[in-house]
């Protein structure tokens, strides 16, 4: 048997995923809690602490309500429960717009506050002083742009862009401002396949698509949508699991086993 000592688990770091442009795609999946994020660590190169869990966890009707102490609370929770990925933390709405100056005392808050890898900001071309000025003074950006979430009043919801090939030179220059204002990757959401291939393929670097194209050098789902917990899981989603029924099957169960008196047995209480 052998008595060498195990290596240390390392943590994905920010140039290692910069230098994945155009090579092995890259795994991201969401997590919010200490639990499933030991999971996903296991299989992710990339863990988001999205604002999302607004939405997922909390039942508010978009992410425009979420504030900056719920994402350092749940920032903490995924960065306890990981070795392995880099963990990215959103920067919530009105949290970073403002100024750069407001960005980095906010970034630089939840950077310390929960140990995470990154932060992600929304927004293409008029984020680019804002993602420069938090690169130059040590801040990881992953950038976010097609459809922002934070910014679902603006467009009249969650819809889908580039449908007007007219409008894709906006998406590219989005692109192409946030690559060279620092930003180690750009998230592509809610984007056209052709549109997001072409992204890809001129952004220096990574792209991760949601609702984008396959052509992406990654991808990324909300964990509870591909689980099946989500009620109207988006056209996007490839439902990998049934996890609400198995759920609502083991609640029925034990309510059942309640009310006839079968729960607990002798194998669950002490003597």
């Amino acid at each position: 048997m052998s008595t060498e000592p195990t290596a240390p688990v390392r943590r994905i770091t920010v140039p290692q995923i910069r230098a994945r442009k155009g090579g092995a795609p890259i795994v991201s999946l969401t997590s919010y809690h200490a639990h499933t994020a030991a999971i996903v660590d296991r299989h992710a190169e990339i863990i988001l602490v999205g604002d999302s869990l607004g939405m997922v966890m909390h039942g508010m009707e978009t992410t425009v309500g979420v504030p900056l102490d719920l994402m350092v609370m749940h920032g903490r929770a995924v960065v306890r429960g990981t070795k392995r990925a880099l963990v990215v933390v959103d920067m919530p709405f009105g949290s970073y717009e403002e100024s750069p100056n407001m960005a980095f005392r906010n970034a630089a808050h939840v950077m310390k506050e929960t140990g995470c890898g990154a932060v992600k900001l929304e927004g293409g071309a008029r984020m680019g002083e804002t993602i420069r000025f938090l690169t130059e003074r040590g801040i990881p950006v992953m950038a976010h742009i097609g459809l922002t979430p934070q910014s679902s009043h603006v467009m009249g919801g969650f819809k889908t862009q580039g449908r007007q090939e007219e409008t894709w030179p906006t998406h590219e220059t989005d692109a192409r401002v946030v690559a060279e204002a620092g930003a180690f990757a750009v998230v592509l959401e809610g984007m056209v396949e052709p549109l997001a291939a072409r992204i890809t393929a001129q952004c220096p670097i990574p792209t991760i698509g949601i609702g984008a194209s396959p052509a992406c050098d990654g991808q990324i789902l909300v964990l509870e949508d591909m689980l099946g917990l989500s009620p109207r899981p988006p056209k996007f989603v490839k439902v990998y699991g049934q996890l609400g029924g198995m759920i609502e099957e083991a609640v029925r169960s034990y309510a059942e086993d309640v009310r006839a008196r079968a729960f607990p047995t002798e194998d669950q209480v002490y003597r």
